[in-house]
């Protein structure tokens, strides 16, 4: 196992390599069959197999890299299937133009789109159960790790059932707070340690502590680790330093974001213009209603605008406040049309008109941001770019996903905005949709910001249980 260990790089890489030679082989094996010349050298076979080659390992990166032992494998496997999708559309694509010629077709013609739908439904089942395998050898070579939680005033919130999700590579021994004096002492006792709410100064302190232990270290966002996102090296004449530079788009990077903002939502709404007349169609049959809906939001600057989404509750006695589970005022469709994001096609409009981009961080409630900024004065800085339509927060965030960690995710992106980013972001917006249940998951009733007594007393019997 020792040795293992030690190969471990190398076992992780040689399983990346053989799952992206195995959904090769089944792409070109079966379109080989009505395509000879793909196994002959021919400038049709190297064109398509360097598309292949090229645009799969770029959608592996944008959907992850097949993180082995960092994800659980139900996500592992979802996000290797939207990159072998993506792969395979774009290199049938590249075979139907390289087909079209004296030889073959006369003209562009889309050919065998039976033996791309082949292709993919016999890499799904290779993907699943490479993934699982993966997992399974990652975990063999690597096991449990024992891990402590040291905590703040604030306790553990919900921080322990996510751990708890990744139960193969986490085992919570105990929970502790910060000010213990046995604290140092837990620490050497463990493998990994989390860091939760801890204030920043003894924050500080206990990250040094680790760090010099050897011990793995997770600790929750906070601004000054934003900042550090954006921080470089440097040298003052013969000192190191720290540098930070604020963060803005320039005049070439807004030109650029604006023309794929005005190209890709125009693209969207040809696309998606069934799906939204179905809705509109679906909405006025329900309740006989308005089909658009519109609220105040707040976007870059502050500035408000109204954002259109299509209604999805009741328009009597409805109040203007977040979701709750079962909600009694979402209609029949509005669960269907939130559940798939359906609901937020409408703001392809407001993205031509220039109050929304496609990438952002989402435009909040009038109302929300006036208590949210309240509670996080750090809250503002998110407006610093115009709000969107998906971003980091809504791919990786969910519906109650806490303010806090929203507008970290929010200021994760603002500060290392780039164009690339901005692309790899739209990409994985597919993702949600393969995760609706859990990206759409509404807050529980009766939402509270501040904890009981007797919440407290049963996180804390929960925590020691664990």
């Amino acid at each position: 196992m020792r040795i293992l260990k030690k190969c471990e790089a190398t076992i992780v890489l040689l399983l990346k390599l053989f799952l992206f030679a195995a959904l090769f082989l089944i792409f070109f094996v079966i379109f080989g069959q009505e395509n000879p010349w793909l196994w002959h050298p021919s400038r049709t076979a190297a064109v398509t197999m360097i598309t292949f080659t090229l645009f799969g390992g770029l959608m592996i990166v944008i959907y992850g890299g097949f993180r082995i032992g960092e994800q659980k494998s139900k996500e592992l496997a979802r996000s290797m299937v939207l990159a072998a999708l993506m792969t395979d559309l774009v290199t049938h694509l590249m075979l139907c133009i390289m087909n079209t010629n004296d030889g073959n077709n006369s003209s562009f013609v889309y050919e065998n789109p039976q033996l791309l739908l082949l292709v993919f439904l016999l890499q799904i089942p290779v993907i699943v159960l490479w993934t699982y395998f993966g997992n399974f050898i990652y975990f063999t070579i690597n096991p449990t790790e024992d891990c402590c939680v040291i905590t703040g005033a604030k306790g553990v919130g919900d921080l322990l059932p996510k751990i708890g999700r990744y139960h193969k590579r986490y085992r919570i021994n105990q929970v502790i707070s910060f000010s213990n004096p046995d604290v140092l002492q837990l620490i050497d006792q463990n493998d990994t340690v989390f860091l939760y709410e801890v204030p920043p100064e003894e924050r500080a302190y206990l990250v040094e502590y680790c760090y010099a232990a050897n011990k793995n270290i997770y600790y929750d966002f906070e601004i000054r680790d934003v900042v550090s996102l954006g921080a470089k090296a440097t040298t003052m004449d013969d000192t190191p330093m720290v540098t930070f530079q604020v963060k803005t788009l320039t005049l070439e990077q807004r030109f650029v974001k604006r023309t794929m903002d005005l190209i890709l939502s125009i693209i969207a709404m040809v696309i998606t213009s069934p799906l939204m007349l179905a809705s509109a169609i679906a909405i006025k049959v329900c309740d006989g209603g308005h089909i658009i809906f519109k609220q105040k939001r707040m976007t870059k600057d502050g500035r408000v605008f109204s954002v259109y989404k299509f209604r999805t509750m009741r328009e009597e006695n409805c109040v203007n406040r977040s979701v709750t589970e079962d909600d009694e005022r979402i209609t029949s469709p509005g669960k269907f049309l939130r559940k798939t994001r359906m609901d937020e096609l409408p703001q392809i409009f407001n993205i031509i008109k220039g109050d929304m981009s496609i990438v952002g961080p989402r435009p909040e409630m009038l109302e929300n941001v006036e208590k949210y900024t309240n509670a996080l004065p750090e809250f503002q800085y998110r407006l610093r770019v115009k709000a969107g339509l998906t971003g980091l927060a809504q791919i990786q965030g969910k519906y109650n996903t806490s303010p806090k960690d929203k507008l970290m995710m929010d200021l994760m992106y603002i500060q290392q905005y780039s164009i690339w980013q901005d692309l790899k972001l739209i990409f994985q917006t597919l993702t949600i949709f393969l995760k609706a249940s859990e990206s759409t998951e509404a807050f529980k009733k009766s939402p509270q910001i501040v904890k009981t007594k007797n919440e407290k007393k049963g996180e804390k019997d929960e925590s020691e249980s664990q």
